[in-house]
């Protein structure tokens, strides 16, 4: 049965709600996939989470959804679309998801964080799901673990709301809880 497509923003839902729809996602055994590699799927995903197919933008939500589906990270740290009988290598710039919203309820231990992901899947920031704040030349990148190897960067904005957080809460070292952990920022 397909379940119902979130709602285009956070705003109108509460923690639990999101939680309740992130949980009822459903997604292909891709792990247990192990198909003959195929070659390269002439798909890139950019930086900023637009996807590309032989270098034209795929302007299909719905398709991009389905792809992400099927998306995997392999041990040596490449990405490739898998199904049970193909599988092709995928080009990704930085993550293959961006964060796009934040939804926060609660303070201190007992917050909870939530995102809408690019494609809009929902993740709640704990214990399976952690934050990372990575330092590279440009500046700081936080980024939320999707699922087995699969990384969301999140966007700008949503990084300043977390930093805002983070620095009205006064934590040493600065940092957010969500779902029970705590995590440091850089």
């Amino acid at each position: 049965m397909p379940m119902a497509a979130p709602p285009a923003d956070l705003t109108g839902l509460s923690l639990t709600e999101i939680a309740r729809l992130a949980a009822e996602q459903r997604l292909p055994p891709v792990e247990s996939w192990n198909p003959t590699h195929c070659g390269d799927s002439e798909m890139r995903i950019a930086r900023d989470g637009t996807w590309y197919h032989q270098g034209s933008p795929i302007g299909r939500l719905p398709m991009v959804k389905l792809f992400s589906t099927i998306l995997r990270r392999e041990p040596d740290g490449s990405y490739v679309l898998v199904t049970p009988v193909e599988k092709l290598d995928i080009a990704v710039e930085d993550a293959p998801f961006v964060a796009v919203e934040l939804k926060s309820e609660g303070e201190g231990p007992a917050r909870c964080l939530a995102f809408r992901l690019n494609t809009g899947h929902l993740i709640v920031a704990g214990p399976e799901h952690p934050l990372r704040f990575e330092e590279k030349p440009d500046g700081p990148h936080p980024y939320l673990l999707v699922r087995k190897g699969l990384e969301a960067l999140v966007a700008r904005p949503v990084y300043y709301e977390l930093a805002n957080i983070a620095l009205d809460e006064g934590a040493m070292p600065p940092g957010l809880w969500s779902g029970g952990q705590f995590f440091p920022i850089a």
